[in-house]
């Protein structure tokens, strides 16, 4: 395989394969998920849970879900206004059309909070 399906060449030229005649084996591409961050504030809201590996797959699959539609919602916005950059702004009108009620409101806070931490620290 080549550099471009997540090969990355080894120090001499060889491609990943190793000397002899030994079959090359092949590196599996690194898979991104939130399952470190769920399982974080897991142990933050309750220490003594656990989770299973398909309730980890399922809760990986939601934040995802949500992310993407946060992400339209918000590109949507930006495109109404004409805008090619989405800003805060954006992304907490989406937060508040798309979450309902109180969860929204938690959102907002959280997200302020983030943004004014990082402002800061800037």
């Amino acid at each position: 395989m080549s550099a471009e399906y997540g090969q990355r060449q080894q120090p001499g030229g060889r491609g990943g394969r190793s000397s002899g005649n030994k079959k090359s084996k092949k590196r599996c591409r690194r898979k991104e998920s939130y399952s470190m961050y769920i399982y974080k504030v897991l142990k933050q809201v309750h220490p003594d849970i656990g989770i299973s590996a398909k309730a980890m797959s399922i809760m990986n699959s939601f934040v995802n879900d949500v992310f993407e539609r946060l992400a339209c919602e918000a590109a949507r916005l930006a495109q109404y206004s004409g805008r090619t950059t989405l800003t805060s702004r954006e992304v907490q009108t989406a937060v508040r059309l798309l979450l309902p009620g109180e969860l929204a409101k938690h959102a907002v806070s959280e997200g302020t909070k983030a943004v004014t931490k990082y402002t800061s620290s800037k």
